[in-house]
């Protein structure tokens, strides 16, 4: 079986199926319209900010409770949610600031939900670990790794019962593919040809066990295609690759050809969270990393190709400063809960049931 490896060129190399081999085509808009590369831009330095604003608001007592950021892996949640419709569904996992604000969940209902205001996406019940927006179909974070995977089966077995060419996607990290849940649902995905789209972020490390040292074989999408599924490599540094293959492999599921794997190589900047003193990573390898920033990376294509300059770059980045400013100043306004309603949602109200 042909390995996978990532590759700087903005193409995506499969994992052979079946004697098979497929090639990642990137879009025409995505290759091209400066539009278009700069609302990734912008959907990338929002999450970039809004992150950096919650380590401040974190370190003074603002923000409570588990934080996993994001920072470094913004190109992933950006390149394919961009290839996913509206009437697709997202599962995400504990570290999903990124895949929520990428999805369009509002920048002040992800704050106040930090905040645990009531006005947060989950109104104040599930923190940074927990955000949820069923109107725009995104499913939630979840505390337990590989949590999701099961109930991203699941929706996408509703929707292959109904007949409808929606996709569910989910995310989850390479410790995700050590658990059981992950192998279950790759095989029942498989069986059952669920459109199901599954991203592995592969940020090399597991909270603190890195992938040589918990993963016998380290080709994860290799590994992913022995369940029947086309498997891809991508370089999660690169939001146009990330795009590219996202849609490829969306356009494929809607096509009936079932559950396609995704697996992006990427890297955490930060610690896997705010209570995570990062010891067992060299900073050497951490600097080589943010040599491939997927924030810059983008911004020097465009310089390259004349689609962006200081003014335009000075603009954006005050305009997002000031939509993260304008949610922290909302959730700071925002009431918190009731005494008296903290057991709402909890247990169900008197007469509901019969």
């Amino acid at each position: 079986m042909s390995s996978t490896t990532a590759r700087t060129d903005g193409q995506a190399r499969p994992a052979a199926r079946k004697g098979t081999r497929k090639k990642a085509s990137t879009t025409a808009h995505s290759a091209t319209a400066p539009d278009h590369r700069l609302s990734l831009l912008r959907q990338m330095l929002v999450i970039r900010r809004f992150e950096e604003r919650c380590v401040e608001l974190y370190s003074s007592a603002k923000i409570r409770g588990f934080v996993h950021l994001y920072i470094g892996e913004e190109a992933v949640a950006v390149g394919v949610n961009e290839a996913l419709r509206q009437e697709d569904a997202v599962v995400s996992t504990y570290r999903e600031h990124g895949h929520a604000l990428a999805r369009g969940v509002p920048t002040d209902a992800v704050m106040a939900e930090m905040y645990g205001k009531v006005t947060g996406c989950s109104h104040g019940h599930g923190g940074s670990m927990h955000l949820f927006d069923a109107e725009r179909r995104f499913y939630g974070g979840n505390a337990i790794v590989a949590g999701g995977l099961p109930l991203a089966a699941g929706l996408a077995l509703a929707d292959r019962m109904r007949g409808s060419t929606r996709v569910t996607c989910c995310f989850f990290g390479d410790g995700a593919f050590a658990e059981g849940e992950f192998h279950e649902t790759a095989n029942l995905a498989a069986l059952w040809r669920l459109p199901l789209l599954l991203v592995c972020e592969n940020n090399l490390y597991a909270m603190g066990t890195s992938l040589a040292r918990e993963h016998a074989q380290t080709n994860l999408a290799m590994r992913a295609s022995s369940y029947g599924m086309p498997a891809w490599t991508v370089d999660g540094m690169d939001v146009l690759a990330v795009e590219a293959a996202a849609l490829q492999s969306a356009e494929s599921i809607r096509a009936g050809n079932g559950p396609h794997f995704l697996e992006a190589q990427t890297y955490r900047f930060r610690a896997h969270s705010m209570y995570d003193p990062d010891r067992y990573r060299a900073k050497s390898e951490i600097e080589q990393w943010k040599g491939r920033d997927p924030l810059q990376g983008l911004a020097d294509r465009m310089r390259s190709e004349a689609q962006l300059d200081d003014q335009t770059m000075k603009q954006l980045e005050q305009d997002v400063l000031d939509v993260i400013e304008r949610a922290v100043q909302s959730a700071e306004d925002a009431p918190t809960e009731p005494v008296a309603d903290l057991l709402r949602y909890v247990t169900s109200e008197p007469g509901s049931i019969t």
